[in-house]
């Protein structure tokens, strides 16, 4: 049984086999897929999963907590399991390839920022943009 599916049955939500699969393919994920292709890797494991199917369970998913919906600009959701480790994501703007990353230097000024500010930090979100630097010696193969 996946953490997703776990989560789920502890918050009550009925797991019939289709969430059950989409469960799997979300948890099995090294990527943040969209819909449309949660719904091509859940086809090949079940075909009889529609594209509707995929919609509703993600929406269920997300109302329970359980993933995290992430909007990277392409206009497009994408997806992943909601984890209990804090990170953030360098999207490579050409590729769309999104890099999970940790700092603690920036973990340490983000809530020194807040405090400065008067807050306390309960929650942040970081997203930075990128394109990948070429190296030297590809430049002068140009």
């Amino acid at each position: 049984m996946t953490r997703i599916e776990k989560l789920c049955v502890e918050r009550g939500l009925k797991m019939t086999e289709q969430r059950r699969v989409i469960s799997r393919v979300l948890s099995s994920a090294q990527d943040h897929p969209d819909v449309e292709e949660i719904y091509r890797r859940a086809t090949a494991i079940d075909p009889k999963i529609s594209i509707a199917t995929v919609y509703r369970t993600m929406r269920l998913f997300e109302d329970a907590n359980v993933i995290d919906r992430h909007d990277f600009g392409e206009g497009r959701a994408r997806y992943e399991e909601n984890r209990d480790e804090h990170h953030h994501h360098l999207i490579d703007v050409k590729n769309g390839k999104v890099i999970e990353f940790k700092n603690e230097e920036f973990e340490k000024l983000k809530t020194k920022i807040a405090q400065e500010l008067g807050y306390d930090l309960i929650g942040d979100r970081l997203e930075l943009y990128g394109v990948r630097r070429q190296k030297t010696e590809d430049r002068h193969q140009k």
